[in-house]
């Protein structure tokens, strides 16, 4: 999970990425980068740290141009402590290219092997980004080669692209001197989305980005979801080329992206996440009702951002008060997304506190969006039982986590899922709760597909195991494993001062 803009306008754009990585910070809070463009010239600036932080006065000025892209960083794969790895990366050959990406590509050890015996192209990084940039880089070569280049080569280019590489992308480049580039992996498993405004006079203006917030937020209007499959060639001039560039596509957007990860007030793929988490909170109730008597609940506690309208909405099926008995702390980052489960076991308390007065003697449900690690979990059941709680109950508004995620969330090994082989009574005594409810699978499935009944299913391997696009085995996950062990520690002093920035809330 990243998030991604690019912008073609009539006017400087530093400013206008700068304002939409900000709308974005939510997506990535580890590393975030711009690059704009003057005739075939490249400005960059990218380092580690929130937007506000990676971004000063002198920076900004240093990106002259009327199109650019920009990305606000979450590590799945590669280093996630490498200055080196954060977006967008670049190639001069051909023409020069800058690219950001959203996902993680499933098959990347073996196109790096392609790249460097096959293709000739130089690796320096352990991104898959860097892998993706530079299959785009060599097929569009190919398809250029003794041509002038037009949307039929760019379009060419990106069908190759299709073919070669599997797992989940959206993608944003610009080619130097030509425009910008966007396109999305055949399942359309990460989001992004056209948006357009008019220039006074001066013609269309154009963004994309990985939520609808980004465009609205700026004053664009959503014009359509990027198809799975589908490329997007905007000019220098504005003028807009689309394609469909996949075989077989389909769409099957993450559900994580409704669970937690995207804003609620973003739409992807015609879903309202709003409308998507209150549908979730439906399905929720009724688990609760099957499973315990509510008479024997007092008050619904959400646990803040993410679970709110899931709360909500419970709460008012099973006629029980609805109360805010957590404040959060605006300025710690979000834990799930921190690197080194260390930084996130000690960021709980200072990210949340409880209001005692809505805890003590009472019989508490508390819910949450979903429970990935438990650590999270287990310290606010405890927050609430120090509070002066009777009772406490959790609920989830998704399912047990039960299988590594391989396309782009944080969770690639079973060893770090709490639902994974174990059952409810020890997932619930890990916890440290008086019951445990989780969502159905199938539920969840509903609450979110009924929104849009065009797609195709809904990529949620993470809790039912499917892998989307079939390449995916237990090698990979140990492979994964092994990776991911490997991994440098960021050194603590360093891990205390970034468990400090600021990270501006999402306001869900």
């Amino acid at each position: 999970m990243c998030g991604i803009v690019g912008v073609i306008s009539k006017s400087p754009v530093n400013q206008l990425i700068y304002d939409a990585l900000l709308l974005l910070q939510h997506r990535g809070q580890d590393a975030a980068g711009i690059v704009t463009a003057v005739g075939t010239k490249f400005f960059m600036h990218k380092a580690r740290g929130m937007v506000r932080d990676v971004f000063r006065t002198r920076n900004m000025r240093a990106l002259p141009g009327t199109l650019g892209l920009g990305q606000v960083r979450y590590p799945t794969a590669g280093n996630a402590y490498s200055e080196e790895e954060a977006q967008p990366f670049y190639v001069n050959a051909p023409f020069g290219v800058v690219l950001v990406h959203n996902g993680n590509i499933t098959n990347a050890h073996a196109l790096k092997t392609e790249l460097i015996d096959i293709d000739r192209r130089h690796l320096n990084t352990e991104s898959d980004t860097e892998v993706l940039i530079n299959v785009f880089a060599h097929e569009l070569q190919a398809a250029a080669q003794d041509l002038p280049l037009t949307p039929v080569e760019v379009f060419k280019a990106v069908s190759a692209v299709h073919r070669r590489v599997k797992g989940s992308y959206a993608v944003v480049a610009l080619i130097a001197g030509y425009g910008l580039v966007a396109f999305r992996d055949p399942n359309g498993i990460r989001p992004l989305c056209l948006g357009s405004a008019e220039a006074s006079g001066k013609g269309t203006e154009w963004m994309v980005a990985s939520e609808s917030v980004a465009l609205e937020g700026n004053g664009y209007h959503l014009v359509r979801d990027v198809a799975p499959g589908e490329a997007l060639f905007i000019t220098l001039e504005g003028a807009l080329h689309s394609q469909q560039c996949a075989v077989s596509p389909s769409l099957h957007p993450c559900v994580f992206e409704f669970v937690y990860l995207a804003r609620p007030d973003s739409v992807i793929d015609g879903i309202s996440v709003y409308h998507a988490r209150l549908n979730m909170g439906e399905t929720l109730a009724q688990r609760v009702v099957s499973t315990m008597p509510p008479s024997d609940i007092d008050v619904v506690i959400p646990i803040p951002e993410s679970s709110r309208p899931s709360a909500m909405q419970l709460a008012q099926r099973l006629g029980k008060p609805y109360r805010e008995g957590f404040v959060k702390n605006r300025y710690v980052g979000r834990t799930f997304i921190m690197p080194g489960q260390a930084t996130r076991k000690k960021s709980v308390r200072q990210k949340l506190n409880a209001i005692g007065m809505e805890f003590k003697g009472r019989n508490v449900l508390l819910v949450d969006d979903s429970i990935v690690r438990g650590t999270t979990s287990r310290e606010i059941v405890q927050m609430a039982r120090e509070a002066g709680a009777n009772k406490v109950y959790m609920a989830s508004a998704a399912p047990p986590v039960r299988y590594p995620n391989v396309y782009g969330i944080d969770m690639p090994t079973s060893a770090e899922l709490i639902a994974h082989g174990r059952t409810m009574d020890e997932i619930r005594d890990y916890i440290g709760c008086d019951a445990l409810i989780y969502q159905d699978v199938d539920a969840m499935k509903r609450a979110v597909s009924s929104l849009n009944p065009s797609l195709a299913g809904l990529e949620a391997s993470c809790f039912d195991g499917h892998y989307i696009t079939g390449d995916v085995s237990p090698a990979d996950f140990e492979a994964m494993k092994t990776q991911r062990a490997s991994q440098p520690q960021e050194e603590e002093g360093a891990a205390a001062d970034r468990s400090r920035l600021a990270l501006p809330n999402r306001g869900d």
